[in-house]
Order: structure tokens, then sequence, then C-alpha cells
């Protein structure tokens, strides 16, 4: 166990790279296994979440090598159970789920673990592999997945309760590719990180359209060679490093970006009074001239404001001194943990169901806060550049599960912080 252990009041400036999608390499990984040829996967950051992806890829037969941030994966030989003691650290790890159905065409995954931010049920992953021909079963914490008769092809809709499902699209488009006919998946998940793994199954001989839209199309085909791709930069990872340097930057660039993926972030900042710049491959945030204004949104799907940035904008809105600015969830109603050790440091919060109103105040004060999410942690982070004295933060193997050296990235820009342990 370790801590992060951040002196306030510093301001930030330079250039930072941001690593791969961590959202698009999880799967990706995963539909290495739909084929028995070697697949090379370039800019997969070093996180714990890879890490514990590859270690399944291990477990379920395939051979892994890694050279820095490249994989070369064959998974020639597998077996359909995955691993509980593996499964249960990252609820990421079900998108093996749609590959095993659609190669072996039967799977055993235990329900997985990851974040505590509420229900986030896999009913949907599920129903479309039934949907498909699958049938399914639930025994002892175990997901049992078998096709007794060829999957086929057929029209589905995806939609929830909460929106489309990122990793439920994952699981289907990634069955579907393997199966006979032509599957409609509807209301399917836009993110771009869906799209990413589409376009690698494209490079491997699957046909889909539309991918990247709530309407996707995939013609099966017999079999998937092997393929190259480059994993997308991570949004998320940039726009934290973006509110880092609204926050308390005297100019904060983020490189290798993909501009269109950071629209909301960026529109949020601007409408705030920062001044932000936008090139092809790279965006830099700089401080406002005026008097910054307060913020308001409401999580959506893509292209709406993402629910992996909500934490960190909470962490900027109790930085802009007597605004008001309110954050409405609408993704994951329970996921404002990081509320309570936000008040810690001195924040103005008052929660009206799933909105939260925040206030904010002249400057926030170090204390020790405990981790609770992913993107609570980055967002105690940030804050914890902005208050006044140090600030201990606990439980930082959230953090290693979705930022890669977040920590290093961040004294490159200035900020003075170490990690020790518990």
């Amino acid at each position: 166990m370790q801590k992060l252990i951040v002196q306030g009041g510093t301001r930030l400036r330079g250039k930072v790279t941001i690593s791969g999608s961590k959202n698009s390499s999880l799967p990706i990984l995963a539909a290495t296994l739909l084929t028995k040829d070697e697949c090379i996967i370039r800019q997969v950051p070093d996180l714990s979440d890879t890490n514990y992806m590859l270690q399944i890829l291990r477990e379920l037969g395939a051979e892994v090598e890694r050279a820095s941030g490249t994989m070369h994966i064959k998974a020639e030989k597998i077996i359909s159970d995955t691993p509980y003691d593996l499964v249960r650290k990252m609820r990421a790890s079900i998108c093996v789920m749609g590959p095993l159905t659609g190669r072996l065409r039967k799977a055993v995954v235990s329900m997985p673990g990851g974040c505590v931010i509420g229900d986030r049920p896999v009913d949907l992953h599920l129903k479309g592999l039934e949907y498909l021909g699958a049938k399914v079963q639930m025994d002892g914490g175990n997901i049992h997945i078998e096709a007794t008769e060829p999957l086929k092809g057929t029209t589905m809709n995806l939609s929830g309760k909460f929106g489309s499902t990122v990793l439920g699209t994952d699981n289907v488009l990634m069955a579907a590719v393997l199966t006979k006919g032509t599957t409609i998946i509807e209301g399917a998940a836009a993110e771009p990180e869906v799209e990413d793994l589409a376009n690698f199954l494209i490079k491997m001989g699957a046909k889909i359209e539309g991918a990247g839209t709530t309407r996707i199309v995939v013609e099966g085909v017999e079999e998937l060679h092997g393929a190259e791709h480059t994993v997308i930069p991570d949004r998320i990872e940039a726009g934290t490093f973006l509110v880092a340097g609204a926050i308390c930057g005297d100019g904060v660039m983020v490189r290798r970006v993909n501009p269109a993926h950071l629209k909301t972030t960026t529109d949020v900042l601007l409408g705030c009074g920062y001044d932000v710049a936008i090139a092809d491959d790279t965006v830099t945030v700089m401080p406002g001239n005026g008097d910054l204004k307060g913020f308001h949104f409401t999580t959506r799907p893509y292209p709406g404001f993402p629910t992996d940035m909500q934490a960190q904008f909470c962490a900027l809105a109790c930085t802009l001194q007597g605004q008001l600015s309110t954050a409405r969830e609408t993704i994951f109603p329970q996921r404002f943990m990081h509320v309570p050790e936000l008040k810690r440091m001195g924040a103005s919060i008052e929660m009206e169901g799933d909105t939260a109103r925040i206030t904010g105040v002249p400057q926030l004060s170090g204390a020790p806060v405990m981790a609770s999410d992913l993107r609570a942690s980055a967002a105690l982070v940030l804050a914890a550049l902005n208050a006044k004295g140090t600030t201990e933060v606990h439980r930082l193997y959230h953090i290693d599960r979705g930022y890669e050296h977040l920590d290093e990235k961040l004294a490159t820009l200035g900020a003075v912080l170490q990690r020790a342990k518990e």
C-alpha cells in the first residue's frame, strides 16, 4: 500500500505526453483471443489494469511478450475458463467473455471486481450474447456461457437504464465478428474506444460498419488473422491534465491527443473563461484573462460529458472562488464518493440527489484523504495541487489502475509530490 504526499501551492507549466487509452487497450488485448495468429499492439499503457489483462491472457493459454508499450500476443491454443483471482480485481476483465464465446463457443467468467462506484451490472452483456444464440447460466459467482448450436446474427438493442454499455458493446462486437450472418447492434455505445476496438477487428479481417455511432452492423466471417494496431490516446488522462492546468497552471500543453475526443472538456474550460489553444494533436490550457465563471453539466454517454471526468471537474469547481457550479451524474448516480474527501479539504459542496452544488472557496487546505475509486483519486490529487500545505492521498493503487506514472508526469510540470509507504 502506498500513499501520495502532495505539497500544494506550486504552479504547473510545460508539456506532457498522453499515454495510450486504458479503456481501448483492455478490450483490444482481449480481442487477440479471436485469432491463432500473432497480434502486435502498440501504445499499451503500463497500468495495473493492463497488467492484470495480460496475466489473464497468459492464464487462458496465450503467449505474451512485452517490450515497453508494445505487446506481442499469440493465442494459438486457449482455454475457456478465466481465473477468479485475477478477474475479481478488475471489472474490465469481463471483456474476455465476447472473444471466448466467439472463438470457442463457450466461456466461464467470474463476476468481475473493480471500482466500487455503485451497481454496474453485466446483464446487457449477457442479453447480447443470448441474442446471438448462446445460453447463459450463473453458478457460484461464475457466468457460464455455451452455444450448443451455431451462433447466428440478429438485431438487438443494448440500451439500458443509464444509456449504452461500452463493455457490453465491446463483448457483443467481438462475439459477432465470428458469428454467421448479419448482426445489428442498436443502442450501441459510440465512444471512441469502441471505434478503436472496431478498427483493430477490421484490421484482423472483420466486416464492421457504423462503429462510433449508436448503430453497428457486423457481417460475420469464418476466421480472423493477426494484425498490428496502435491504441488511441487516453482522452480521460488528457482531460485530467487539462484540469490540472486550469486549477494551478501557467500554460500546460497535452501532446499526442485527438482534440475531437476532448471537445466536451475543452468546451467547459472555455465556458469558465480559460484560454484553450487547440492544434492537430495538442491542446494547451492557459489562465483566463478575466474573472472565471462556474459551470453546469450533466454526464451523458459519448459525445456527451464523460462520467470519467466528473470528479476532476468537481475538484476544479472547488477552486473557482465565489462561483457556483453544478455537476449532475446520470451514468453512475453513486459516483460522488470524492465529495466527503473534498469537504475534508475545505470544499463547499451540497448534494441534492444526483447533483453536486459546489461553491468555490479562496483556497483548499491540505488534509489526509482516502481515494475510493480511479477518477475520485485523480480528483483528490488535483485538489491537493491547489491546497495550502500538505495533502496525503491514501490508497494510491486506484490511481495506478488507470494513470500511467501520474505522479512522475505531474512532477515534470513542476508539482512537488512523492510516493511513500502507508
